[in-house]
Protein backbone atom coordinates (compact mmCIF):
# COMPACT_ATOMS: atom_id res chain seq x y z
CA UNK A 1 0.00 0.00 0.00
CA UNK A 2 1.59 3.23 -1.20
CA UNK A 3 1.15 6.40 0.86
CA UNK A 4 3.72 8.55 -0.99
CA UNK A 5 2.55 11.71 -2.71
CA UNK A 6 4.05 12.99 -5.92
CA UNK A 7 5.04 12.05 -9.42
CA UNK A 8 8.32 10.90 -10.91
CA UNK A 9 9.75 13.18 -13.58
CA UNK A 10 11.95 10.67 -15.39
CA UNK A 11 13.34 10.45 -18.91
CA UNK A 12 10.04 8.97 -20.14
CA UNK A 13 8.01 11.87 -18.76
CA UNK A 14 5.77 12.04 -15.71
CA UNK A 15 4.86 8.77 -14.02
CA UNK A 16 2.96 7.97 -10.88
CA UNK A 17 5.15 6.67 -8.05
CA UNK A 18 3.07 3.47 -7.96
CA UNK A 19 3.76 2.95 -11.66
CA UNK A 20 7.52 3.25 -11.09
CA UNK A 21 7.42 0.79 -8.18
CA UNK A 22 5.13 -1.61 -10.07
CA UNK A 23 7.47 -1.69 -13.07
CA UNK A 24 10.64 -2.16 -10.97
CA UNK A 25 9.29 -4.77 -8.53
CA UNK A 26 6.50 -6.41 -10.57
CA UNK A 27 4.08 -6.25 -7.64
CA UNK A 28 0.43 -5.31 -7.23
CA UNK A 29 0.10 -1.72 -6.06
CA UNK A 30 -2.64 -0.04 -4.09
CA UNK A 31 -2.61 3.54 -2.86
CA UNK A 32 -3.93 5.18 0.30
CA UNK A 33 -4.67 8.92 0.36
CA UNK A 34 -7.00 11.13 2.31
CA UNK A 35 -7.62 13.64 5.04
CA UNK A 36 -5.75 11.67 7.68
CA UNK A 37 -3.12 13.78 9.39
CA UNK A 38 -0.65 11.45 11.11
CA UNK A 39 -0.84 12.89 14.63
CA UNK A 40 -4.65 12.83 14.55
CA UNK A 41 -4.64 9.20 13.39
CA UNK A 42 -2.19 8.38 16.21
CA UNK A 43 -4.43 10.20 18.73
CA UNK A 44 -7.35 8.09 17.46
CA UNK A 45 -9.32 11.13 16.34
CA UNK A 46 -11.88 10.33 13.65
CA UNK A 47 -10.57 10.45 10.11
CA UNK A 48 -11.26 8.82 6.81
CA UNK A 49 -9.15 7.64 3.95
CA UNK A 50 -9.48 6.36 0.41
CA UNK A 51 -7.79 3.23 -0.87
CA UNK A 52 -7.34 3.04 -4.61
CA UNK A 53 -7.24 -0.60 -5.67
CA UNK A 54 -8.01 -2.05 -9.10
CA UNK A 55 -8.77 -5.49 -7.61
CA UNK A 56 -12.09 -5.33 -5.69
CA UNK A 57 -11.39 -8.42 -3.58
CA UNK A 58 -7.98 -7.11 -2.52
CA UNK A 59 -9.51 -3.71 -1.74
CA UNK A 60 -12.16 -5.34 0.45
CA UNK A 61 -9.47 -7.24 2.34
CA UNK A 62 -7.47 -4.05 2.95
CA UNK A 63 -10.59 -2.26 4.18
CA UNK A 64 -11.34 -5.09 6.59
CA UNK A 65 -7.76 -5.00 7.92
CA UNK A 66 -7.51 -1.21 8.31
CA UNK A 67 -10.93 0.15 9.19
CA UNK A 68 -11.74 0.94 12.82
CA UNK A 69 -14.44 3.01 14.49
CA UNK A 70 -12.12 6.04 14.24
CA UNK A 71 -10.58 5.30 10.83
CA UNK A 72 -13.15 5.06 8.04
CA UNK A 73 -11.93 3.45 4.80
CA UNK A 74 -13.52 3.77 1.37
CA UNK A 75 -12.22 1.67 -1.52
CA UNK A 76 -12.40 2.80 -5.15
CA UNK A 77 -11.01 1.14 -8.25
CA UNK A 78 -9.54 4.36 -9.70
CA UNK A 79 -6.15 4.02 -8.01
CA UNK A 80 -4.41 6.40 -10.43
CA UNK A 81 -6.94 9.14 -9.65
CA UNK A 82 -6.58 8.58 -5.90
CA UNK A 83 -2.80 8.88 -6.24
CA UNK A 84 -2.80 11.97 -8.45
CA UNK A 85 -5.12 13.72 -5.96
CA UNK A 86 -2.45 13.21 -3.29
CA UNK A 87 0.14 14.94 -5.45
CA UNK A 88 -1.88 17.79 -6.91
CA UNK A 89 -3.54 18.96 -3.68
CA UNK A 90 -0.11 20.07 -2.44
CA UNK A 91 0.21 22.53 -5.33
CA UNK A 92 -3.21 24.00 -4.56
CA UNK A 93 -2.23 24.25 -0.88
CA UNK A 94 0.77 26.43 -1.76
CA UNK A 95 -1.64 28.76 -3.56
CA UNK A 96 -3.93 28.78 -0.51
CA UNK A 97 -0.90 29.69 1.58
CA UNK A 98 -0.17 32.63 -0.74
CA UNK A 99 -3.71 33.86 -0.04
CA UNK A 100 -3.06 33.65 3.69
CA UNK A 101 0.34 35.32 3.46
CA UNK A 102 -0.97 38.18 1.37
CA UNK A 103 -4.04 38.66 3.60
CA UNK A 104 -6.56 38.03 0.81
CA UNK A 105 -9.15 36.47 3.12
CA UNK A 106 -11.20 33.31 3.13
CA UNK A 107 -13.35 34.18 0.09
CA UNK A 108 -10.29 34.38 -2.13
CA UNK A 109 -8.83 31.27 -0.55
CA UNK A 110 -12.08 29.39 -1.21
CA UNK A 111 -11.94 30.47 -4.86
CA UNK A 112 -8.34 29.22 -5.13
CA UNK A 113 -9.36 25.88 -3.62
CA UNK A 114 -12.40 25.54 -5.91
CA UNK A 115 -10.43 26.42 -9.03
CA UNK A 116 -7.62 24.15 -7.87
CA UNK A 117 -10.05 21.24 -7.56
CA UNK A 118 -11.32 21.92 -11.08
CA UNK A 119 -7.73 21.87 -12.35
CA UNK A 120 -7.06 18.61 -10.49
CA UNK A 121 -10.03 17.01 -12.25
CA UNK A 122 -8.97 18.36 -15.66
CA UNK A 123 -5.38 17.16 -15.15
CA UNK A 124 -6.55 13.70 -14.07
CA UNK A 125 -8.68 13.37 -17.21
CA UNK A 126 -5.57 13.94 -19.35
CA UNK A 127 -2.97 12.15 -17.20
CA UNK A 128 -4.82 9.08 -15.85
CA UNK A 129 -5.18 7.02 -19.01
CA UNK A 130 -5.11 3.59 -17.29
CA UNK A 131 -8.46 3.99 -15.54
CA UNK A 132 -11.69 5.96 -15.80
CA UNK A 133 -11.82 9.35 -14.11
CA UNK A 134 -15.07 9.62 -12.19
CA UNK A 135 -15.99 12.96 -10.58
CA UNK A 136 -17.28 11.02 -7.54
CA UNK A 137 -13.73 9.96 -6.67
CA UNK A 138 -12.90 13.62 -6.09
CA UNK A 139 -15.70 13.71 -3.50
CA UNK A 140 -13.98 10.98 -1.48
CA UNK A 141 -11.45 11.67 1.28
CA UNK A 142 -8.59 11.52 -1.24
CA UNK A 143 -10.10 14.46 -3.11
CA UNK A 144 -11.96 17.37 -1.61
CA UNK A 145 -11.49 16.35 2.05
CA UNK A 146 -7.70 16.03 1.74
CA UNK A 147 -7.60 19.22 -0.32
CA UNK A 148 -9.44 21.21 2.38
CA UNK A 149 -7.35 19.73 5.20
CA UNK A 150 -4.09 20.52 3.39
CA UNK A 151 -5.18 24.03 2.35
CA UNK A 152 -5.99 24.94 5.96
CA UNK A 153 -3.39 23.08 7.99
CA UNK A 154 -0.78 21.44 5.81
CA UNK A 155 2.93 22.12 5.45
CA UNK A 156 2.56 23.25 1.84
CA UNK A 157 0.06 25.92 2.88
CA UNK A 158 2.53 27.10 5.53
CA UNK A 159 5.32 27.26 2.94
CA UNK A 160 3.16 29.34 0.60
CA UNK A 161 2.22 31.69 3.44
CA UNK A 162 5.86 32.11 4.55
CA UNK A 163 6.99 32.81 1.00
CA UNK A 164 4.26 35.42 0.46
CA UNK A 165 5.06 37.17 3.76
CA UNK A 166 8.85 37.20 3.43
CA UNK A 167 9.48 37.02 -0.30
CA UNK A 168 12.37 34.71 0.49
CA UNK A 169 12.97 31.50 -1.39
CA UNK A 170 12.12 28.46 0.68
Amino acid sequence: VLCLQGVDAGPEGLKLISEVIRSKLSITMTVLMGANIANEVADEKFCETTIGCRDKSYGSLLKELMETTNFRVTVVEESDVVEICGALKNIVAVGAGFCDGLGFGDNTKAAVIRLGLMEMIAFAKVFCTNCPVSPTTFLESCGVADLITTCYGGRNRKIGEAFAKTGKSI
